[in-house]
């Protein structure tokens, strides 16, 4: 079978529709022609405007092949882009008509096709390339079709119209780039359409257009924007989800407008301005707009945007009830939940600098926000992730009735069930399940900052992770609350508390534990992004899945403290026994016992319940029945893609005290066929060979952080960072030197400074991985591009691992 690798990207269907009526070819004119140096020197350009069938336009050698050796595969342009053509082509003709039924039938099919024709083009897929650090061939086409309709739910969600060309002179082009993105407020000087970029379609104004033949075109606009011209056109969207299930009318079309013949030309002005290299017409002189087009870029919103009157037929809010009795709701951007206005607050204007800083991180605004351009910010319009922890923890102190005179034992005793679910009840109020985390969390905004990933238990959290914010700064950490809203009824906490109640008790010490650090903005305690995005969550399964097949947790299983955590969870689970039951083992391994010495061994089991803080003191907490057993979680959190995914969409270097974890990093690396210290090896050098005194109690690390002595640490390895995610992989070695020796003058310093303050303290070693190109993963850039974020790392720069030094603690 003969290889298909001349590719076309614009398809000699779609092509064909823009056929003057008896022709069949089109008028092309290459935006930028070759130039030839002829023999005496002379440079001229070679034609630029010609006719030809579409069998010879908008086409490019190998665009689709993938390479293995010397095979060249075209199975991406025969299989795929195949059934998606012959499917497009039946949808395009739908929606050309009048058929509501066609409509119907093709809804799917049109967008499918619309959003692969956006990202199939040459510059669609040098757009995809920049997403990436590095990217072959074959894994730009496995990239391209990771990320497809990727644009259709943002599209279905707004007001959709076809206007018509039919009773004018003038006909609709067609570019090399049909899927065209306007923005009045980013014309093509602008840096944001910089090639290969366009306006993203999630901004407020971003209106796609798409000639669908000579005689339609279809335009997209956001309906925040359709119904007030007003608003910020370079915001983003409310709620711009990429991906999700969404329910539309598949009937819901303007098409009452019939263009005039400038207003046509208006259109394809756009469509030539936003092209790459070559636009085609049905004449050659429908391919010079410009020639008859005096409004500038802003004034051209006036023709596209949709009637005013018409727009009834998009927005509101939509009830269903299905065969089964469920309903469902969604409101206009596809949220399924209605607002909590609990959580909205009215950002302060003109903010002084001595003033509380509006994004909630409770810092000072001229030490926060205030040189942040806003695309920086986290969102100051809702409750931040500081300010809702502040707000769990106010609302455990009036459930649990924490008092000063209350002791650990006594909140135990009075844990009820209906304590429990009021718990998880006031943690999923807090967290809506369509919440945007990306709108709340840090940007890449050149503050210091970390994703643990390691144990998430309250026997460990303090050992290394909480300290770790004095020397690496502000520790991102995953909640350690389950959300009630993603598992299912039988199994929720909020209808079965009493399967929760060694998990709770469990949280709720890890939660206290850190919440003094918390609001001191050490620890940013961030919920798992996959609670509120079902398809990243899907997808970073599937991921973790493909990477770890042919692996085994065997090395989880070995790792001594995993180990450790499941022994006392073992044991806790046997002091949740009845008196009877526990009796009945005893007997079973002792059977000479004497009743004298069960019953001593029965008392040394309740003092050992009272005097672990996390074990459960309500009786009968493993009944049998539908909901017996407890349920006990041991996170090892976040998993890989997700720590990796963190780290760059805030801007932020990965640290872990998990060997496990720190393997996957590694692996990472070496995929890549890079050192894992290719920079900085000096730094990496020093750190590894010195001995680090991690503070083991609460109060000491907030005490410490407030001297100055400690402010050196953080700010070297900003310095460091800056320098890996800049330096491009040139070498600076002066600059080494000197952030090595700042390193080895720091940290005398501060270790000195610890053992004076006499503090509880574990000894501990530092790992690091400064690789080229730092830590990355392209199946973590798709993850990202999924999840709609804009303003993310092509990487994370470094990583660290922390262990202990020593078994002993030391004073």
């Amino acid at each position: 079978m003969s290889k298909t690798r001349n590719n076309h990207y614009v398809p000699q269907w779609y092509q064909e529709g823009f056929f003057e009526p008896g022709r069949n070819t089109l008028a092309y004119l290459d935006l930028t022609p070759p130039q030839k140096t002829l023999d005496d020197g002379r440079v001229i350009r070679e034609r630029d405007l010609f006719h030809a069938p579409t069998s010879r336009a908008f086409r490019q050698i190998d665009l689709y092949s993938t390479f293995f050796g010397t095979s060249v595969n075209d199975e991406i342009e025969r299989h795929l882009f195949g059934d998606i053509d012959a499917k497009g082509s039946l949808a395009i003709r739908a929606f050309a008509g009048n058929d509501v039924g066609e409509w119907h039938l093709h809804f799917q099919k049109l967008f499918e096709y619309i959003d692969i024709q956006k990202i199939r083009t040459p510059k669609g897929l040098d757009w995809l390339r920049t997403q990436y650090p590095t990217m072959t061939q074959n894994e730009l086409m496995v990239e391209m079709q990771g990320i497809r309709m990727m644009h259709c739910t943002i599209w279905t969600q707004g007001v959709r119209e076809i206007v018509s060309a039919e009773d004018a002179d003038v006909k609709f082009i067609i570019s090399d780039h049909p899927v065209t993105i306007y923005n009045y407020a980013a014309p093509p000087a602008a840096s944001m359409c910089t090639y290969p970029n366009d306006p993203t379609i999630a901004l407020k104004a971003s209106q796609t257009i798409f000639p669908l033949s000579r005689d339609y075109c279809l335009v997209f606009t956001n309906l925040e924007y359709a119904n007030d011209p007003a608003t910020g056109p370079l915001d983003k969207r409310t709620f711009a989800r990429n991906y999700r299930n969404s329910m539309a009318r598949t009937d819901a079309f303007i098409r009452t407008r019939k263009l005039s013949v400038r207003e046509i030309a208006q259109i394809n002005y756009v469509l030539k301005a936003r092209a790459h290299r070559y636009v085609a017409a049905g004449r050659k002189e429908w391919l010079f707009p410009e020639k008859t087009i005096t409004e500038t870029w802003a004034e051209l919103r006036e023709t596209l945007l949709p009637p005013k009157e018409q727009l009834w037929h998009f927005g509101g809010e939509i009830f269903a009830r299905f065969e089964s009795g469920d309903a469902y709701y969604q409101d206009q951007f596809g949220r399924t939940e209605k607002e909590r206005d609990f959580l909205k607050k009215q950002p302060a204007n003109n903010p002084r600098p001595g003033d509380w800083c509006g994004c909630g991180s409770g810092r000072r605004f001229n030490g926060c926000c205030e040189l942040k351009p806003t695309s920086l910010r986290p969102t100051w319009t809702e409750a931040s992730i500081r300010e809702r922890n502040m707000m769990l923890y106010n609302g455990l102190v009036n459930v649990l009735g924490l008092e000063p005179d209350k002791d650990w034992v006594t909140v135990r005793r009075e844990l009820t069930d209906e304590k429990i679910s009021l718990i998880y009840q006031l943690y999923e109020g807090l967290w809506p399940l369509e919440t945007d985390l990306l709108h709340l969390l840090p940007k890449p905004d050149g503050f210091t900052r970390g994703v643990f990933t390691g144990s998430l238990h309250p026997d460990t959290i303090a050992d290394f992770a909480l300290g770790a914010s004095l020397y690496l700064g502000e520790m991102i950490v995953e909640h350690p609350f389950l959300h009630a809203g993603t598992v299912k009824k039988e199994f929720s906490p909020v209808d079965n508390p009493r399967s929760y109640r060694q998990e709770t008790i469990k949280t709720l010490v890890f939660f206290l534990t850190v919440m003094p650090l918390i609001e001191r903005g050490l620890i940013n305690l961030v919920p798992d992004p996959c609670i509120f995005d079902s398809h990243l969550r899907d997808q970073m399964f599937r991921m973790a899945q493909l990477r770890s097949a042919g692996t085994t947790v065997n090395d989880l299983r070995e790792d001594k403290q995993f180990k450790e955590l499941a022994r006392q969870e073992f044991q806790r689970s046997l002091l949740m026994l009845s008196q009877e039951d526990l009796r009945s083992q005893l007997l079973r391994f002792s059977p000479k016992l004497e009743k004298a010495d069960i019953e001593r061994a029965l008392q040394a089991a309740e003092l050992l319940k009272e005097q672990d803080p996390l074990a459960v003191l309500q009786p009968g907490s493993l009944g049998g029945g539908k909901t017996g057993g407890q349920f006990n979680l041991m996170k090892l959190a976040p998993n890989f893609e997700m720590t990796l995914y963190l780290a760059q969409a805030t801007g932020s270097f990965i640290v872990t005290d998990n060997i496990f974890r720190w393997n996957e990093i590694r692996r990472a690396v070496r995929r890549r066929g890079v050192p894992l210290n290719g920079n900085l090896s000096g730094l990496a050098n020093s750190i590894e060979s010195s001995t680090f005194a991690f503070p083991q109690n609460v109060p000491d690390i907030g005490t410490l952080a407030s001297d100055k002595a400690f402010t050196s640490y953080p700010a070297l390895i900003r310095n460091a960072f800056k320098y890996l995610t800049r330096s491009g992989g040139e070498a600076k070695p002066n600059y080494e030197g000197h952030l090595t020796a700042r390193f080895v003058r720091t940290h005398s310093a501060v270790q000195s400074f610890i053992r004076k303050a006499g503090v509880t303290t574990q000894s501990a070693k530092i790992s690091c991985a400064f690789p080229l190109g730092g830590v990355q993963d392209n199946s973590v850039n798709r993850l990202l591009l999924m999840s709609s974020s804009e303003r993310h790392l092509p990487s994370s720069p470094m990583a660290f691992l922390i262990q202990a030094a020593e078994s002993q603690l030391q004073k």
